[in-house]
């Protein structure tokens, strides 16, 4: 019986949670973690490994990223495009 109380319990602090976070996502509030590049400079990295000029590896140290990091973000914009 304890046992079913708590999983209803916990049921409800999750559909309350929910609630709460949609809440604040309609009121323009961020949910999550920050990003680690701006848009900014997702698309200065863009032109400088299209005009060859940087490799990813390379722009990822001078951002203070992962190279995967960088790379997700690039297919995020190519995908927004």
């Amino acid at each position: 019986v304890m046992g079913a109380l708590a999983e209803f319990e916990r049921a409800l602090i999750s559909e309350r949670t929910k609630a709460g976070m949609a809440s604040a996502k309609a009121r323009g509030a961020a949910i999550g973690r920050p990003p680690k590049l701006t848009a900014e400079q997702i698309r200065f990295a863009q032109q400088e490994i299209k005009q060859g000029r940087a490799t990813i590896d390379l722009l990822a140290r001078s951002f203070d990223v992962s190279p995967l990091t960088l790379e997700r973000a690039l297919k995020r914009l190519e995908r927004a495009a």
